[in-house]
């Protein structure tokens, strides 16, 4: 059989398989979840929809989220095991994503990895559970057992911290869980599609997703991009600090993306997620802050690099509304995998449904015609 070869390097522009959970327009800056324009339905869904919504292609009625909320938080609770490995991780302060990946595999002590609708229950359950416990534990304290009465949003705050959060709190992390909670099929996603589409089985799908987002090339960076606003300080330092960074070569974090050739439309979520959680607040100073400097970078990104149009883009904002939350920049990714576990479960389910074995070719650059010289010869 003789095949067309079209080398596309990280099969750029290659479709893989089809899919009905997101629809990424980088021309257009559009991302479309499920049907629902994301600016539509992050604000306003709470992630337990969003899960729902991605595996079922519908939004729950008031009492099939009711259930599913109690069946979620019915999973929450580690196996003693893995609690011991994540003591064992913290003894080493191994850093959370390598902790997340430790104990997710071992989360087929609660649910039988062949059964993917439970194994897939049984991981959105607890991710936030681990993450939290780790984090906890990593920095000298005791674990918060998960509370069944809080929703997803609100528990992992409270297990994070000790305290019950507040509705402005639930609500800003509700919609950044939402906003990153899918996005096509990004490395981590083809991942975890390429790992079920042998038959195997979902949880090892999305430990091997984890280990893809550990990656800092795919998984982003939105703590540098705090980072930068804080040491740029003050409105007035930002245009200076941004043309000395440009003109050292340097990246601006936050800015610029491989798919969207215009702004990231999550962007713009996030961005008013924060303007409602930070405008009464007393970090509107902060706040105000960042879109000086946004502003400023937009603007000198077109002087310097005219015609790339590098707009902003999702660890921007991700950065000020985690921040503004009270997470560390440490279990920044983390807290993306506590979502994006909800896209990785939707497609692996559906790819189990009606996917194939995800089997490219690779183009063979070496060498030819070799003979085999024996070891005393060579």
């Amino acid at each position: 059989m003789v095949l067309d070869k079209i080398n596309r390097p990280g099969l750029q522009g290659v479709i893989a398989a089809q899919t009905r959970l997101s629809r990424v327009d980088g021309q257009a800056g559009e991302l479309i979840i499920a049907g629902y324009r994301v600016d539509e339905i992050a604000p306003r869904a709470t992630f337990e929809e969003m899960v729902y919504l991605l595996w079922h292609d519908r939004l729950p009625t008031e009492k099939e989220l009711a259930g599913f909320q109690v069946e979620l938080a019915g999973l929450r609770t580690l196996p003693p095991v893995a609690m011991q490995a994540l003591k064992q991780a913290a003894e080493k302060k191994l850093p959370v994503m390598d902790a997340l990946r430790m104990a997710a595999g071992l989360l087929s002590l609660n649910a039988d990895p062949e059964d993917a609708p439970a194994a897939s229950r049984a991981l959105v359950a607890a991710f936030a559970t681990i993450v939290a416990a780790y984090w906890r534990t990593l920095n000298g304290d005791k674990p918060v057992e998960p509370n069944p009465e809080l929703s997803h949003a609100a528990n992992y705050l409270y297990m994070l911290d000790g305290e019950a959060p507040s509705e402005g709190r639930v609500r800003a992390l509700d919609t950044y869980l939402n906003t990153v909670i899918d996005h096509g099929f990004n490395a981590s996603t083809f991942t975890a599609r390429t790992i079920v589409s042998t038959q195997s089985d979902i949880i090892s799908g999305v430990v091997g997703a984890i280990g893809a987002l550990k990656g800092p090339i795919h998984g982003g960076a939105p703590g540098p991009a705090l980072d930068m606003v804080f040491e740029i300080g003050t409105a007035e330092n930002a245009e200076p600090w941004l043309r000395n960074a440009l003109e050292a070569g340097e990246r601006l974090m936050g800015f610029g993306h491989r798919v969207y050739k215009v702004r990231d439309p999550r962007a713009d979520v996030l961005n008013g997620a924060a303007a409602e959680f930070f405008q009464d607040g007393d970090q509107s100073d902060l706040y105000a802050l960042v879109r000086h400097v946004e502003k400023e970078a937009i603007r000198l990104l077109e002087e310097y690099k005219p015609g790339r149009n590098l707009q902003t883009n999702v660890e921007f904002y991700t950065a000020l509304v985690l921040h503004g939350i009270g997470l560390k920049t440490d279990i920044f990714a983390p807290t993306f995998a506590v979502s994006r576990v909800g896209g990785w479960t939707a497609h692996a389910l559906e790819h189990l449904a009606e996917g194939r074995l995800i089997r490219p070719l690779a183009d063979y650059a070496g060498a030819n015609g070799r003979k085999w010289v024996s070891i005393e010869e060579r």
